[in-house]
């Protein structure tokens, strides 16, 4: 293993099209702009926080290996993983196949105009610190001086969070259709009388 590699959590999130897809597209450029995936949480169904007429997101957290690149080297990565998923603004509470945040880079602060490490908003809101927790609850933030663990138990968001199944989109999708096949069934004996 490489003495010079950082361990980092890097934050995605979909609310647009396939969105378990769009992640996993997320993950596999993340592994081809030569990051080392080494962990990833389970996936999120979560409320859109601070917006109303969004879609529910699915978000997960995947931890990273580097190896001599900057943070802001990596940025710059996963931008281009971004944009060759089809994003092309990066403002915010806009809907978006593709959110890629670089949350921790070791125990780095970085706090510019193009970078902020951690990530400004890790200890406020909760589909980042489930996953967070899942993979590495005792993680010390270093602004906060706390575990990712202590944080989650103290944040004040009450947006839902909850482990993502995807046979339960498989069980809606039947039963919608189910529904209308009933309706035209009905439709069509109806006017058969």
């Amino acid at each position: 293993m490489d003495n010079d590699s950082t361990i980092a959590y890097i934050g995605l999130g979909s609310n647009l099209g396939d969105r378990a897809g769009n992640l996993l597209l997320g993950v596999r450029g993340l592994m081809e702009s030569g990051l080392v995936v080494t962990r990833l949480s389970a996936i999120y169904e979560t409320e859109p926080v601070g917006v109303t007429e969004h879609g529910h997101y699915l978000n997960m957290v995947a931890e990273v290996r580097t190896g001599n690149i900057t943070p802001s080297q990596m940025m710059a990565r996963m931008i281009r993983v971004e944009y060759l998923l089809g994003r092309r603004h990066k403002f915010l509470q806009a809907p978006r196949t593709a959110d890629l945040d670089l949350l921790f880079y070791g125990d780095v602060i970085i706090d510019n105009d193009f970078l902020k490490v951690p990530h400004k908003s890790v200890h406020r809101r909760k589909f980042v610190l489930v996953p967070m927790a899942e993979l590495s609850p005792h993680l010390i933030h270093p602004v906060e001086n706390k575990s990712i663990e202590t944080i989650l138990s103290e944040v004040d968001d009450l947006s839902s969070v909850s482990r993502w199944n995807p046979n339960d989109e498989i069980r809606q999708h039947e039963a919608i259709h189910s529904t209308d096949d009933r309706a035209i069934s009905r439709s069509t004996s109806s006017s058969k009388s």
